[in-house]
């Protein structure tokens, strides 16, 4: 194909938004397949992490994987935008004192997209988020399957114009972002009181959880 250049759009943009399409285009074949990383307790306390379901009997929970952000049910978003966000959703992952976190957040709330946010801040997070990108640098930002490791106004921007996001916040006034969490929630640990002859309590049995399965439609070609 031949790619002829214009004065309002440059040789050089053209080429750049050719390869940003042909990347999304390339994770078409295995976006169906991405169910998220699975945390997993072993019968010795060990914990590890799989992008693989472990067996029923295992105590495991996601930490993170290709579910929609819960704003895809909000009925105050515009249809088109709920469609976006159903396919391609965008999970920020941050942590204190980082100003390009604080940059790319910005980004994302000028342009209205509805996404959510894990934060990392202990070393269970640091290893979920080193399973999920590969790397422990932030921020990380996915947009469906794509990933993109650190801060770039210019490669945010055109991933989230090939997804489909709107250019300007198209947002209504009651919208309220959803509140950031931990990557790896985490549950507290109650100490018994210590009472004589006291028999301990039995632990409830924790169901091990299972996946959301992704869409099947991804016209665009942006793999989950």
């Amino acid at each position: 194909m031949t790619i002829t250049p214009s004065p309002v759009f440059p040789m050089h943009k053209l080429v750049r938004a050719a390869v940003v399409g042909v990347a999304l285009g390339a994770l078409a074949t295995s976006w169906a397949s991405a169910q998220g990383v699975y945390r997993i307790v072993g019968p010795d306390g060990k914990v590890t992490y799989s992008d693989q379901p472990p067996p029923p009997s295992a105590r495991a929970s996601v930490v993170d994987g290709a579910s929609a952000s819960a704003a895809v049910n909000n009925p105050q978003l515009p249809q088109e935008l709920r469609q976006t966000v159903s396919r391609y959703p965008v999970t920020l992952y941050t942590t204190t004192d980082c100003a390009p976190c604080n940059t790319g957040r910005s980004l994302l709330n000028a342009r209205g997209v509805p996404y959510t946010e894990k934060t990392v801040t202990s070393a269970e997070d640091a290893a979920a988020l080193k399973r999920l990108s590969g790397e422990s640098s932030l921020p990380f930002l996915s947009i469906g399957g794509q990933q993109l490791k650190g801060f770039s106004e210019t490669d945010w921007t055109q991933y989230l114009d090939a997804a489909g996001y709107p250019k300007q916040s198209v947002l209504p006034t009651n919208f309220r972002r959803p509140a950031a969490t931990a990557l790896v929630a985490t549950q507290p640990v109650q100490a018994a009181a210590a009472r004589p002859n006291a028999v301990p309590a039995r632990p409830p049995v924790q169901p091990a959880e299972t996946p959301v399965t992704p869409p099947t439609e991804n016209p665009a070609g942006i793999r989950f």
